[in-house]
Formats: C-alpha cells, sequence, structure tokens
C-alpha cells in the first residue's frame, strides 16, 4: 500500500511517500480501509522526535508512518472513526476496536477526524480542566485553527457569558465572530492584557485556553480574575514562558494547568460520552467542525508547511485516494 514515512527525525522535508506492506490486524484490532486521515501539531512533533522517549511516544524503529486518526471502512462494512499512536498517513491503518467510533449518518470525514482529537481536546478543556461554570468568560487564543474553533462553539455550547477569540489576522476574526464569539481581537503578547481587559468589559476574565504559550501565556496569566483558570495545551510559540511563583498564584487563588490528550486516549479509548457527545452536536448542526484544506496523500509535507506557517483554518486532511 501507498503510505507517507520518515526515516529520520526533522521538518516537514523528512516526510516521503513510499510502497509499504499491508497491515495486520493483531487480537482485538481491526483493519479500516483509509478515506482520509486528520493532520495534527502532533504528527509534526513526531517526526521531529519530540519526547522520543516518553511513555505515550510511538515505539518501534525508524522508518515509521506518522498520523493519529483515520476515518474509513472495516471490512464488515462499517463506518468508523478510529485514533491510533502511529500508521495513519496510509491506505490502511490497523486500529484498536476500543479506539473506533461509528460516524453518524451526516457527518463527513473532515467533520469527524475535527471532532477526535481537536474536539475531544476543547472538550476536556472547558470541562474537565477549566470546569466552565455557566456566566463564565472564556479567551480562545488562536479561535481560527482546529481546536479554538471547536473550543469558541463548545464553550457558548456549555453556558459561557462571553467568548473572547484572539486570532492573528483579520480574517481569522471575523471568522471567530462567525463561529459565536462575542468579540474576537489580536493576539500578540504586546498590549494584550489591556485588549483582554477592555473586550470584556474592563473585567478579568475567568478562563484562558492557550495554545501558544511564551509571552503570550505570561500576558494572558495578568488577565485573570479571582479564582481564574489558565490551562495551557500547546506551545507554537515555541518560546518558553517565565516561570510562576506560586505565591502570585495564592493571591487571587488562581490556577495554571496543563491538558494533553494522548494519555487520556491511551488509559481509556477514543470512545465514550465525550465523544459521542461531539459527533451527536455535529450530526444536528448544533457544532460546525472546521474542515480546511484537503491534500492527497502525496503531499502531507505540504500540509505541514501550511500548518507550521499558519497558512490554515480548520482541520487538514490527507485523502489516500484521489
Amino acid at each position: 500500500m501507498r503510505a507517507m514515512r520518515f526515516e529520520r527525525f526533522g521538518g516537514p522535508e523528512v516526510l516521503a511517500e513510499a510502497q509499504v506492506p499491508d497491515p495486520v490486524a493483531g487480537p482485538g484490532e481491526t483493519v479500516v480501509e483509509v478515506e482520509a486521515a486528520g493532520v495534527n501539531f502532533g504528527d509534526i512533533k513526531q517526526i521531529a522526535g519530540e519526547q522520543p522517549d516518553g511513555p505515550y511516544a510511538p515505539k518501534g524503529p525508524l522508518p515509521r508512518i506518522p498520523g493519529m486518526e483515520v476515518v474509513g471502512r472495516t471490512a464488515d462494512g462499517r463506518r468508523v472513526l478510529g485514533h491510533v499512536l502511529q500508521g495513519g498517513y496510509a491506505e490502511r491503518a490497523v486500529v484498536a476496536e476500543r479506539d473506533l467510533v461509528a460516524v453518524p449518518e451526516g457527518v463527513n470525514a473532515g467533520e469527524a477526524l475535527a471532532v477526535l482529537v481537536q474536539g475531544l481536546t476543547a472538550w476536556h478543556l472547558l470541562r474537565s480542566v477549566a470546569r466552565i461554570r455557566p456566566g463564565e468568560s472564556v479567551v480562545v487564543h488562536a479561535a481560527a485553527g482546529g481546536t479554538g474553533s471547536l473550543a469558541v462553539q463548545l464553550a457558548r455550547e456549555f453556558g459561557a457569558g462571553r467568548v473572547i477569540a484572539t486570532a492573528s489576522s483579520e480574517d481569522k476574526r471575523a471568522f471567530a465572530l462567525e463561529l459565536g464569539a462575542d468579540v474576537a481581537i489580536d493576539g500578540e503578547a504586546r498590549d494584550y492584557r489591556e485588549r483582554v481587559l477592555a473586550a470584556n468589559g474592563g473585567r478579568p476574565v475567568d478562563i484562558v485556553l492557550d495554545a501558544i504559550g511564551g509571552p503570550v501565556l505570561d500576558a494572558a496569566l495578568d488577565t485573570l480574575g479571582y479564582l481564574g483558570r489558565l490551562v495551557t495545551y500547546g506551545a507554537s510559540a515555541r518560546q518558553p514562558a517565565s516561570p510562576v511563583a506560586p505565591s502570585r498564584l495564592a493571591v487571587d487563588s488562581l490556577t495554571v494547568a496543563g491538558f494533553w490528550l494522548t494519555p487520556l486516549l491511551v488509559r481509556d479509548g477514543a470512545g465514550g460520552a465525550p465523544l459521542e457527545e461531539l459527533l451527536d452536536l455535529t450530526a444536528r448542526r448544533r457544532l460546525q467542525p472546521l474542515v480546511g484544506a484537503a491534500y492527497p496523500l502525496g503531499q502531507a509535507r505540504q500540509a505541514h508547511e501550511d500548518l507550521l506557517a499558519r497558512r490554515t483554518k480548520g482541520k487538514l486532511v490527507l485523502i489516500p485516494r484521489t
């Protein structure tokens, strides 16, 4: 079968198309004929060799096939959404049965892929970590991206009183407003605090969801009110944030928390109530996952380059057969 793989760690340039043996399912697994594979920042970290020895890192020698999520058909005809640690950038992938979920009628491949990693991340950021309460103000960084666009919508669905989106360009900010944000502002670190407080009527905010890190995270911490929560789940700025003294958090009873979806999926599987809720909301059009560009499988390198350059909006997908 055709697949995109890497023989050494590096940037997008290490991805290359290859003919590889068909995967073989083991006990509790099934082979999925891939209709579409999702593209994630986690894939970029995978080929860069970041966290190569972590407990949730893909195992085995190089070369490897990246890709964490697929939509396709099983041999018995089921149309499914599946999570894998690696192997998604291919015409066929082996998925554990506990990591498969049926795709409802009316939900297309791109939408289903968007609610697996990005959608579940947004759900857990708001529900499990920030523990959003009705009426609270929520700031969503990178609101035009895959996770951010879903977080804006879910914050509204979960009863947020005010949703403030940040994005890097005027068109992305306009898009965030279309998604349901009350206001959309520039997310740069300079004068960040003043913009956020102004967007919230001069008041501190309750929740910040941050995927940028560095100076933006530092600035966001200064916008939190009493019992405010900042959740970090990415570092696209690729700069370290400043250390935070516990005494600074204690003054206003602030929480700084982190979230990474992969350990949760490894522990519990990809199925369950949150994913079912997301797919149901999508099927009923209460949630509109943003589907961005679709690339032929052989253009996976270009997809990674576009994602790194922030030239994209929404979920990027690879199509094995065009």
